[in-house]
């Protein structure tokens, strides 16, 4: 038994990790998936939020250790995005206007903006 355990047999994976907390917020990844859509950008990206809400997903930020290839992070790390805001924060749109960490930024705030909004309509527990 030692051995297993100093061999990491007996840790939990990444994954089985984050299957845990979303069951400890109390909803399932694709009900905020779902809830995303048709609601104002949190993530307002000057000169380029078109601020639509008929285009907002959720834009999952990128966080070494919480997300790797073809793994994305739990959607409680996740803003709620216009496809203007998450163009630029997934690349697909190039900026010179704001610095790689200025981007980083606005994202992470519209993850506690959307996090705050989850959280007085019930949605994850405090």
């Amino acid at each position: 038994m030692d051995r297993q355990r100093a061999a990491g047999g007996g840790q939990k994976s990444a994954a089985a990790k984050l299957s845990l907390a979303q069951q400890d917020v109390g909803v399932s990844m694709a009900n905020l998936r779902k809830e995303a859509r048709g609601r104002g950008c949190t993530v307002r990206i000057p000169g380029y939020c078109n601020g639509n809400p008929e285009t907002s997903v959720l834009a999952h930020y990128r966080l070494a250790g919480t997300c790797g290839t073809g793994c994305k992070p739990d959607d409680t790390q996740a803003a709620i995005a216009c496809n203007g805001c998450h163009d630029v924060i997934d690349g697909r749109t190039k900026t010179t206007d704001f610095t790689y960490d200025e981007l980083r930024l606005m994202h992470a705030e519209g993850v506690m903006r959307t996090l705050e909004i989850w959280r007085k309509e019930g949605l994850i527990k405090s």
